[in-house]
């Protein structure tokens, strides 16, 4: 009988383990994670400095200077505007370097911030899946509250990202 409890709990510690390894997406309702990152100009970000002041915007992306991301920071670039007047801070996340961001936003005019991810910690509290041999392509509303009001994900449709993010802030939906 000791040997069956042994084993059950045995089984359900790895079960409880494996559980709590697997990267789960963040969903509406939850807190963002805290975090500091390195943007395109070398200073440091902390997100908190920013939770209760403005909505944010938080757009994971592959890779520097590749067409569909290029495509999907100029879609944010060009509805920048838009997004002031919605009160919401545009914040683009990869692994790539702070020099690879910051001649990213040079050569493209991104009026937005760009966030070093070196290791893809933050990509990885946030949940964000990789496909195939590529980082995710996701994207999350935060309200002023902190909390995810809204996420999209969407690995080929990288302009789309924009259109579904403008169209949630549109209705009002988020404070």
């Amino acid at each position: 009988m000791a040997m069956v409890s042994a084993s059950v709990a045995v089984a359900c510690a790895q079960e409880h383990d494996a559980k709590s390894n697997r990267m789960e997406t963040l969903e509406i309702g939850d807190q963002v994670p805290h975090f500091v990152l390195k943007d395109q100009n070398g200073h440091e970000v902390a997100i908190a400095d920013y939770i209760g002041k403005e909505k944010l915007v938080i757009y994971f992306y592959p890779k520097d200077e590749s067409p569909g991301c290029t495509k999907e920071a100029c879609a944010f670039r060009d509805s920048f505007a838009d997004y002031t007047d919605a009160g919401a801070k545009v914040i683009g996340i990869n692994s790539g370097s702070v020099e690879s961001h910051k001649a990213f936003a040079e050569k493209h005019r991104l009026p937005f911030t760009l966030l070093s991810d070196p290791g893809n910690r933050v990509l990885k509290q946030f949940g964000v899946k990789n496909v195939l041999f590529l980082t995710g392509r996701e994207t999350f509303v935060v309200g002023l509250d902190g909390k995810i009001a809204f996420n999209y994900r969407a690995l080929m449709n990288a302009a789309e990202h924009n259109d579904k993010v403008l169209d949630f802030l549109n209705k009002g939906n988020v404070r």
